[in-house]
């Protein structure tokens, strides 16, 4: 019997921890699915879509706890107001949204409040997309709509949140209101669409505008934001989809107070133009003697530098900036500084050159003479080559053009005195060492232009970051050859060229001048070694 009673208790002991590690295992929480329901509106004050609306709160109820994120991009009031309600809650999980409205609403118009992306559930985040609550302060809803889209006029990346707006064409509507007066109806973009919609519109005349609003203030302002707009009046309703293309207009000049860089330069900063078309004179603080001075450009930036000669005795310079019918008059004053620029010479290339490239010197300072008895270019067998060269005043660079052959070496020889700047500074011995690649290192790129509109045209190859790899200019020729290109990716873009400038040229809002048109190729170009690629390009779309 006690043996009995012993294996009973044995039996026992073993049995409950089993039975709690089962019980333990049934009762834990294996997660189930994910919610992926968006939260719901139950009940709102007044109701959606109410009409004869005359109170300044809205009340709107959903079915589970939700926050409200980046409400600030997201939240499209349409007509804007000129004080932006208060939303509560901000930041905190609650089961409603009180709309507190602070502005004055106009009589007989239907407004919009479009959430975006902004109401999310607060567990899993998830999001209830365009939520848009409608109400009009007169007897009816406005329900006509337009639609379109977006893209940036010269890049092949459009810009998000991008704003659009109608302007209601009336008796006081003129070009400059865009300037300082908010539109009859907006709407947005967001982060993830190039296309848009206005909706609750009532029937009517229009300018159609988009903006890349930098302030959110639906007001353009030139110096930061891109336009893009429809060059005539619209009638609601209609069924045209608009295509809308962003650009940054070029300003009209404008120069900045020239200020002192070191003890023998200055800076003068501009608004618009193009740099090289800026006249800069220098003369002492009573005006009575003129200064030698030299104008280059600062490389990404709006300004150019002015040099003068070193040890000018002046407490203050007189600079007078000139851009064609543009004269504007400084006084700046002019004091001893111990730095100083010196000639300094630094090659573009280094190692490695390209068969496409051209030799390229920066200098730091610019240049007077250039003695090319004292440069000598000589291959790796020692033989002595012809070269030809342009000095880019303005951008301070000397270039060297030469035929290359493959897998050589080339060394470039700049004996003393070879280059003096502004200053009489002369160079010291200078050696650059170069080679080539062999010719199956590169690919051949062949792009037959189809159904072309025009000419004038120009074809870019542009790599990833969107920098000009190659161009080539045609006034007629449809099959345009690019050899010894790089194995890389590359994009192709048509720009054509209806000015004949040689450049594309941004649009202008008041001249009703649109960008010059740009259309790219589909898809990447693949380039390989060793290969000759003839791409198509149908610019007939």
């Amino acid at each position: 019997m006690l043996k009995k009673d012993f294996f009973t208790i044995l039996f026992i002991i073993f049995l409950i921890p089993l039975l709690l590690v089962s019980c333990a295992k049934r009762g834990s929480i294996g997660g189930g699915p994910k919610d992926t329901i968006p939260p719901y509106i139950i009940s709102s004050s007044p109701k959606n879509m109410q009409t004869n609306f005359k109170g300044d709160e809205i009340r709107i109820n959903f079915n589970e706890y939700i926050k409200i994120k980046d409400i600030n991009k997201q939240l499209i009031i349409s007509p804007p107001m000129d004080y932006q309600p208060d939303i509560i809650p901000m930041g905190n999980a609650s089961k409603f949204i009180e709309i507190k409205i602070k502005d004055t609403l106009q009589p007989n118009t239907t407004y919009s409040f479009n959430f975006g992306q902004s109401i999310t559930d607060n567990n899993e985040g998830n999001p209830y997309s365009q939520f848009r609550f409608v109400f009009s302060t007169g007897d009816y809803i406005d329900s006509l709509s337009l639609g379109g889209s977006i893209k940036d006029a010269i890049s092949r990346d459009t810009d998000n949140f991008v704003t659009v707006m109608l302007y209601e064409v009336d008796e006081t509507f003129n070009d400059s209101i865009i300037y300082k007066e908010k539109p009859r109806y907006v709407t947005n973009t967001l982060d993830s669409m190039v296309t848009f919609q206005l909706q609750n519109l009532k029937e009517g005349r229009y300018r159609l505008i988009a903006l890349k609003d930098q302030n959110n203030n639906y007001i353009f302002n030139p110096k930061i934001d891109k336009i893009g707009f429809w060059p005539e009046t619209i009638t609601v309703p209609n069924d045209t989809l608009y295509e809308l293309k962003l650009f940054q207009e070029k300003l009209p000049f404008k120069a900045s107070k020239p200020s002192q860089a070191t003890s023998n330069r200055l800076f003068a900063g501009y608004e618009g133009s193009n740099p090289d078309d800026i006249e800069v004179s220098v003369k002492n603080g009573t005006g009575t003697e003129d200064i030698p001075s030299m104008v280059t450009n600062v490389p990404g930036k709006d300004s150019v530098q002015v040099w003068l000669p070193r040890n000018i005795a002046a407490d203050s310079l007189q600079v007078q900036v000139r851009h064609k019918d543009s004269v504007n008059d400084f006084t700046v004053r002019f004091k001893e500084l111990k730095d100083a620029d010196s000639l300094k010479v630094e090659a573009a290339q280094r190692g490695n050159i390209d068969f496409r490239d051209k030799f390229t010197l920066k200098l730091s300072t610019p240049l007077v003479t250039i003695d090319t008895s004292k440069i000598a270019l000589v291959d790796k067998d020692s033989v002595t080559l012809p070269y030809t060269y342009v000095y880019k005043a303005f951008d301070q660079r000397l270039v060297f053009d030469f035929k290359k052959q493959e897998n050589q070496k080339y060394e470039f020889t700049l004996m003393p005195g070879a280059l003096a700047d502004f200053y009489g500074k002369e160079n010291d011995t200078l050696r650059f060492n170069l080679s080539t690649r062999s010719y199956s290192d590169y690919g051949n790129l062949w792009v037959k232009l189809e159904n072309v509109n025009r000419f004038p045209l120009i074809l870019q190859v542009t790599t990833g970051k969107g920098d000009v790899y190659a161009e080539a200019y045609s006034t007629g020729e449809t099959t345009l050859k690019f050899n010894n290109v790089l194995p890389n990716n590359y994009t192709l873009r048509v720009i054509y060229d209806d000015n004949g400038n040689k450049e594309w040229d941004t649009g202008s809002y008041l001249e009703k001048i649109q960008p010059e048109e740009v259309i790219y190729f589909p898809k990447e170009v693949e380039v390989h070694d060793y290969w000759d690629v003839e791409q198509p390009f149908n610019l007939g779309g």
